[in-house]
């Protein structure tokens, strides 16, 4: 069942992509809109197929199950993705520095604010896992 919506959700990403190019070739959007519907039907087709791939191919199954159900694939994603959360932080701040000496102030208060909410989400989830477990 899990599978078959995912097949379902490709499709419509394929769809969506398809009537966002087709929509913007004729003339009624900007080009903004052609590539966010190509990107679109470029990764509906590559989950579509990696779903086939998933159905028809035993061993490439066993191995995708093992990769999401391993505690030790769990733990690296969820350090990476702290990592990148550090990461994000640090070079937002160094960037929000650097952009306010070269007089760049709208571009700096934009990822002030995306550091701000971040900071915010973590704050949220943090208290929220807190009382969790």
């Amino acid at each position: 069942m899990k599978q078959d919506k995912r097949v379902y959700i490709s499709i419509f990403w394929i769809v969506l992509g398809a009537v966002l190019a087709i929509w913007q070739f004729a003339g009624n959007t900007d080009e903004y809109w052609s590539g966010l519907g190509i990107a679109l039907l470029v990764v509906g087709v590559l989950q579509l197929a990696r779903r086939i791939k998933y159905h028809r191919n035993a061993q490439y199954r066993e191995n995708i199950d093992t990769q999401n159900n391993d505690e030790r694939n769990r733990f690296l994603s969820a350090r990476a993705w702290a990592w990148a959360g550090y990461l994000y932080m640090l070079v937002g701040c160094i960037a929000i520095i650097v952009l306010q000496i070269a007089g760049l102030r709208e571009i700096s208060q934009t990822i002030s604010f995306t550091v701000c909410a971040l900071l915010i989400f973590y704050w949220v989830s943090y208290m929220f896992l807190h009382r969790k477990y």
